[in-house]
């Protein structure tokens, strides 16, 4: 678990605001170094999150084919350049022996790793690991969609462009499941 430093944020975000050639003290800025730190708290609250713990209650359902939740929205933060990265998450599963979570938790997990400091590419194979790991799915097809403010603010400036990673696991290295799964996702 990772205990913030919120003082330390704060004094971090005041040097900031200094080293850009802003007054810290005026107005608007007062207490925009206290915001900053209880921001970064929200954001990277993932750190004290354990996304395992959502794959430990299950249940047992006649389900053998895939499970799939499409269009989970979620944020996270480059871990390059410290800016939001806003997409989407599709995450499928085929239940071993019918054991099943529950939906929300596929969301839950994908929010506990999103909520940090993150490469997609990372966040994509963290979520397909803990319900490959955690579950012992037969297969897991994670895709994530998103939108990098690294690359729409700054640098190149390409609003827009979306970035699409996958991670499969188990029966989803085969190509023909891979495209059913991907034919729900509409992809």
């Amino acid at each position: 678990m990772t205990i913030m430093d919120m003082e330390r944020i704060e004094k971090a975000v005041r040097e900031i605001l200094f080293a850009v050639g802003e007054n810290p003290d005026r107005e608007g800025l007062v207490e925009t170094p206290e915001r900053v730190a209880k921001m970064y708290a929200e954001v990277f609250d993932g750190l004290n999150r354990d996304p395992r713990i959502h794959t430990e209650k299950t249940f047992s359902e006649s389900a053998s084919e895939f499970v799939l939740v499409k269009d989970i929205s979620f944020h996270s933060t480059c871990e390059h350049h410290l800016l939001p990265v806003i997409g989407q998450a599709h995450v499928a599963y085929i239940p071993k022996d019918g054991q099943v979570i529950g939906l929300s938790k596929l969301a839950r997990i994908v929010e506990d790793f999103a909520l940090r400091p993150q490469l997609q590419e990372r966040l994509t194979n963290q979520v397909a690991d803990v319900l490959a790991e955690e579950l012992g799915a037969e297969g897991v097809f994670v895709v994530l969609e998103a939108e990098h403010m690294c690359m729409t603010l700054r640098g190149i400036k390409k609003p827009g462009a979306k970035t699409v990673t996958y991670a499969t696991r188990g029966a989803y290295t085969d190509r023909g499941r891979r495209q059913e799964v991907l034919d729900m996702m509409n992809l």
